[in-house]
Parts: structure tokens; sequence; C-alpha cells
């Protein structure tokens, strides 16, 4: 595999600007835990290692418990193990993230507009977004994962 370039080195500008994104979400009133688990989901259907590695990492560190971690990619079967308003945000992941298949139905809107306010929605479909563009650059310039740097 070739070497590539690293993203926000080369356009420190662009980088900073995605990241005032994630500061304005991390005070958006939605939990950080509810949040990681959005940026983690999204990240699994893209197939980005590098922030499949991070947000288990994160999420980890905030407590979450393993039982909990390894069930996300299967939420829909786990029902007891994630809330309502985990899996409400989460299946919005889904579909949002697979915009091209879904197209994002009406019922899909319903559900989660049903357990989020206007803004909760907005702001939570910032996140599926920002970590949408992330995983891009993460795959196409091949950002290391922690666990693999170590090795």
């Amino acid at each position: 595999m070739i070497n590539r370039i690293d993203y926000a080195k080369a356009s420190p500008e662009g980088f900073k600007a995605f990241g005032g994104v994630y500061v304005t979400l991390q005070k958006s009133g939605l939990s950080k835990e509810l949040v990681d688990l959005v940026y983690l989901r999204v990240s699994q259907i893209n197939g980005c290692a590098f922030c499949i590695d991070m947000h288990s990492r994160d999420l980890l560190k905030s407590g979450l418990a393993v039982d909990k971690l390894v069930l996300v990619p299967v939420w829909y079967d786990a029902r007891d193990v994630f809330s309502a308003r985990e899996r409400a945000a989460l299946a919005w992941a889904e579909t949002v993230t697979r915009v091209s298949e879904t197209g994002v139905p009406d019922a899909d809107y319903a559900a989660a507009a049903a357990e989020f306010s206007d803004k909760e929605l907005a702001d939570l479909t910032y996140a599926i977004a920002l970590m949408n563009a992330f995983n891009r650059f993460g795959i196409s310039f091949r950002t290391t994962p922690a666990a693999a740097a170590k090795g």
C-alpha cells in the first residue's frame, strides 16, 4: 500500500472547519454517549477502521459496557440493551448514512421526529453528516487506527 497524505496537515483550514462542527455538537444538548454511539454506527456502516477504533475506545473510556459496545451493529436485535432514544438515533443514523439506498423514507423521519425535538434532530443529523465526512477522509487517506499503530 502506498503512503497517503495526512489530510489535516495538508489542509489545516478545512480540518479546523470540520472541528468547529464537532465542537458545536459537543454543546448541542445531545448526550456525548448518544453521539458517540451514532459516530460508531456510521463508521461501522462505512467501514472506517480509524473511526471504529477511536469511537469504540471513546465509548469504553466513558464507561460504556463492553456488552453494549459489541451489540451496536445489531442494536435492532438487542432491544433492551439500548434505550428508545438510542434506537431512534441509531435507526436515523443508518437511514441517513445509506441515503442513496433508502432515500430517507417519511416513516424513518417520523420515527426520529417522534423521539427528538427539531433542534435535536437537526443536531443529530449534523453529527451523522460530520461522521460520514470524516469516514471518507479516514478511508480515502488510510488513516491508521490506534490499534494498528501499536503493532
